[in-house]
């Protein structure tokens, strides 16, 4: 019964933490409507980096938490993430990229076989194109994640037989293929996803600003919207892992010998695994093409793969709340906070040894391993925020009856 109570409470302070960090991210990014840009610092304006780094690091909060869901929570090692973030990717920027723009997109092949999109047919009844582009949106998504999810199931199949390093190889195996097969010149093929060529004008983050009739901004919804979007999917991953299929997904990741004697059907709960983290990785492959503004195959190699892994190790496996807080300081490391290392710089008429295009990644990639050394469990290890927090709170209190209880004595 404490243990109830303790775990509610802890559920409803992630709550409020996370909408308090959501109003704030709101808050700052309207404050140019409140306040005279003059006013206000560089890094608080709509074109910052700071705003970058929280999309960005919004985006890669969800992916990061749907890897560990496979990675952390179920034991099974996949480096395929990247190849189910480009399904994800392409089904959005080839279901809603309208068919006027696609026509110039498609330059190479004479147009898309696909001449429709979502907005365009929710259009056609509702009329509204404001309602009809956040319906188009949110139904592609779910789309998106349903046909990562379709190909996890179809490569699980035969891929799921395999254990450890087998099935890392496997599933990165799987992503290459996809990635290739996306590249791909075919003239047929290329009708539905522009070969090797980028696609865009699909809907952005930018899209989701609330405007007024004369078109101007009345309430800026880039930044939170994926924020809001990453929220309700990292939300429902947690209520996965609390249920029973999670406690099944755990204990398969302790001991599988010792599972399949309770019962559990290994098969099926890593099937469903394997299944549920495709589907997250797809909408995050939204996300991301959101984010970059053009959707092309190129990016998606094993190095966005290895970067997700890398947050998930340096955040804790099996933390949902240090897959978060690692993919924003990995973000903001990577992006923002090491910039000026790229910089010559001159003090004095002395130019700084090693500063120079570049030095950032080297400094960057130091910091990562001592991370890695000293923090072997990663920032959180295994635990969540409210319980890390609740254990400070208790230390907090104890020595501060201690140092009552001794000036008393």
């Amino acid at each position: 019964m404490v243990n109830q109570k303790k775990n509610i409470k802890g559920t409803l302070i992630s709550i409020l933490c996370i909408l308090v960090f959501m109003a704030a991210v709101a808050v700052l990014e309207n404050l140019n409507l409140w306040v005279p840009a003059s006013s206000l610092p560089k890094w608080l304006k709509p074109t910052s980096m700071l705003f970058t780094v929280l999309k960005k690091g919004a985006v890669y909060s969800l992916i990061a938490v749907s890897l560990n869901l496979l990675n952390g929570f179920t034991g099974l090692f996949s480096l395929g993430h990247a190849g189910f973030m480009l399904l994800g990717a392409y089904t959005y920027a080839i279901l809603c990229t309208p068919s006027s723009v696609k026509d110039t997109v498609y330059y190479k092949y004479n147009g898309s076989s696909v001449n429709f999109s979502m907005q365009e047919f929710y259009q056609s009844f509702l009329g509204n194109e404001t309602l009809s582009m956040i319906l188009g949106v949110v139904t592609t998504m779910i789309l998106a994640g349903l046909v990562a999810a379709l190909f996890a199931f179809l490569i699980g199949l035969p891929v799921l037989r395999l254990k450890s390093d087998y099935l890392a190889i496997a599933t990165l195996g799987f992503a290459e293929i996809v990635r290739a097969l996306f590249q791909w010149e075919a003239p047929f093929w290329g009708r539905i996803t522009n070969g090797a060529n980028m696609i865009k004008g699909f809907p952005k983050f930018s899209d989701f600003n609330i405007e007024n009739a004369d078109g101007k901004v009345v309430f800026y919804m880039s930044t939170l919207f994926p924020f809001i979007v990453a929220a309700v999917c990292i939300a429902v991953m947690v209520l996965i892992i609390k249920s029973t299929y999670g406690r099944a997904f755990r204990a398969i990741r302790d001991d599988e010998i010792a599972a399949e004697a309770m019962g559990i059907n290994l098969a099926k709960h890593k099937m469903m695994s394997f299944c549920t983290s495709a589907f997250f990785a797809g909408i995050g492959g939204v996300l991301y093409a959101m984010y970059s503004t053009t959707v092309q195959a190129k990016p998606f190699t094993s190095a966005l793969t290895y970067e997700l892994l890398l947050i998930v190790v340096i955040g804790g496996i099996g933390s949902v709340s240090g897959s978060c807080i690692s993919s924003f300081l990995f973000v903001a490391c990577s992006e923002w906070w090491l910039r000026f290392l790229d910089k010559e710089t001159v003090i004095g008429g002395f130019k700084v040894p090693l500063l120079r295009d570049g030095f950032r990644m080297v400094v960057f990639s130091v910091v990562i391993m001592i991370i890695v050394l000293f923090f072997r469990k990663g920032i959180m290890g295994d635990k969540e925020l409210p319980e890390v927090a609740g254990k400070i709170k208790n230390r907090i209190f104890r020595n501060g009856k201690k140092s009552k209880g001794e000036a008393e004595k």
